[in-house]
């Protein structure tokens, strides 16, 4: 199987080492087991859990930023 991360293009390259971080500490808060390297023993549904978890968390910090500069 070809291991690229093809379909895991970031819009920012230079932001790739963050939100690597980022989906790490996401996947601990939630209590999925993910680590670095071979993760083909988590289900699709941890998986799952941890992009729709990503998302929320960055929604919810676009809005907080959003409202921020609208109340100034």
């Amino acid at each position: 199987m070809n291991n690229s991360k093809t379909s895991n293009k970031v819009s920012v390259p230079e932001a790739r080492a963050a939100m690597d971080q980022f989906k790490y500490e996401v996947a601990n808060e939630i209590g999925v087991p993910l680590k670095k390297g071979y993760n083909g023993d988590l289900t699709s549904a941890q998986n799952g859990y941890v992009g729709g978890y990503m998302v929320k968390k960055m929604i919810e910090a676009q809005e907080k930023q959003m409202a921020g500069k609208t109340q100034g």
